[in-house]
C-alpha cells in the first residue's frame, strides 16, 4: 500500500479546509483501507474539515455521530444510498436518516436500473469496483433485490421518487445522483428542484456505467447541479486524466466538486486523495483559484449545515 504518490505541500495547502464528500471506509461489508475513527484523526492532522461516509448498503448517520463525539475537530457526516438493502426508493429510510442528521442521499447505485442493465466495460487495465464481487456473490445465492427505477417508460419521474425528494427537501438533504444514466439524472434533477431540494451533486459523471457527454453535463450545471469529479475514476483507469480535465474545462470549474471516492485497500490513503487530485490539476494547468473553488468552496457548500426543520 506504499507504492502511491505523495501530495506536494502546495497541494496540501490548496485543499486545506475542504470536505471529502465521498469516501468508503470501515466498518463496511467489504475490506477497507482504514476505519472512520482513524480517518477522522488523519483528516485532523492534514487540515481537512470533514468527510461524508458513503456505503452502498447501510445508512451511516449513526456512525458519523459517534465519530464526531470522539474526534470533534473533524465534521464527519452520514448518508444513505437507496439500494435494495435499505428497501430501495424508501421514504421512511430517508426520513429516519434526516432525523439522525444525515447530509447526503444517494440515488440507487449498485441496484439502479442503469447499473444493473449496463453493458459498459472498463478500459483495459482498469481496476474494477469492489462492490462488483459482492453483488455477484449475492446474486449467486439468489439474493437479488428488485431493480430500483426512477422514471417510467415515458421518462417521467415516478411518484414515489418525488415523495423521497419531498422528504429530502424538508430535511434540507443533499441529493447525489448515484449510478443513474444521463436521461434519468436530468429528469431527477429537474424534479428535485421542483420539489424544493436545494443542493444537488451529479455523482462521478465519468464513471463506466454513466460516461455523461459534455452537453449533458452542461445541461445539469445549468439546472443548478455540481458535477462530482472523483479521484478514483481516472486513478483506477476508468477514464483518461486528459478526458476528465477536458470535461472540467468545458463545463467550468465553478460547476465541479472534487472528491476522492477512496478507501479501497489497493488505492492511496484517503486523506491524500484531494491533495493528490490537486497536484494532477496543477500539472494540467488549472489555477490555484479553480482548484480551491472545486475542492474547498464547493465541498463546503455541499456539507453546509442544514436548515432548521420544524418538529
Amino acid at each position: 500500500m506504499s507504492d502511491h504518490p505523495v501530495p506536494s505541500p502546495r497541494a496540501r495547502a490548496l485543499v486545506t479546509g475542504a470536505y471529502d464528500t465521498h469516501v468508503h471506509v470501515a466498518p463496511d461489508v467489504m475490506e477497507r483501507r482504514i476505519d472512520d475513527l482513524g480517518l477522522a484523526r488523519r483528516f485532523a492532522e492534514v487540515g481537512l474539515a470533514g468527510f461524508v461516509l458513503k456505503s452502498h448498503y447501510v445508512p451511516t448517520a449513526e456512525r458519523a455521530s459517534v465519530v464526531r463525539k470522539v474526534v470533534p475537530d473533524v465534521d464527519v457526516l452520514g448518508a444513505v444510498t437507496l439500494n435494495g438493502s435499505i428497501g430501495g426508493m424508501n421514504p421512511a429510510a430517508v426520513e429516519i436518516a434526516g432525523r439522525q442528521g444525515a447530509r447526503i442521499v444517494w440515488m440507487p447505485t449498485v441496484d439502479s436500473g442503469n447499473q444493473r442493465r449496463s453493458n459498459a466495460t472498463d478500459p483495459p487495465g482498469a481496476k474494477p469496483a469492489m462492490w462488483g464481487a459482492l453483488q455477484a456473490d449475492l446474486h449467486a445465492q439468489g439474493i437479488v433485490p428488485a431493480v430500483v427505477e426512477v422514471i417510467d417508460e415515458e421518462g417521467l419521474v415516478l411518484d414515489h421518487v418525488r415523495q423521497v425528494l419531498r422528504v429530502m427537501a424538508r430535511h434540507d438533504l443533499v441529493l447525489a445522483t448515484g449510478h443513474l444514466n444521463g436521461d434519468e439524472i436530468l429528469a431527477v434533477v429537474r424534479a428535485a428542484k421542483e420539489e424544493g431540494v436545494r443542493r444537488i451533486v451529479v455523482t462521478h459523471p465519468e464513471f463506466t456505467s454513466q460516461r455523461l457527454p459534455v452537453h449533458r453535463q452542461r445541461e445539469l450545471a445549468e439546472a443548478g447541479a455540481l458535477l462530482e469529479r472523483c479521484f478514483t475514476t481516472p486513478y483506477t483507469g476508468k477514464v483518461a486524466w486528459d478526458d476528465l480535465f477536458a470535461n472540467i474545462r468545458q463545463v467550468g470549474a465553478e460547476h465541479s466538486i472534487l472528491s476522492s471516492d477512496l478507501g479501497q485497500p489497493f488505492n492511496p490513503p484517503v486523506e491524500d486523495g484531494l491533495a493528490l487530485f490537486a497536484d494532477r490539476l496543477l500539472d494540467a494547468g488549472f489555477s490555484e483559484q479553480e482548484i480551491h473553488t472545486m475542492a474547498v468552496v464547493n465541498s463546503r457548500q455541499v456539507a453546509a449545515a442544514k436548515m432548521e426543520v420544524p418538529a
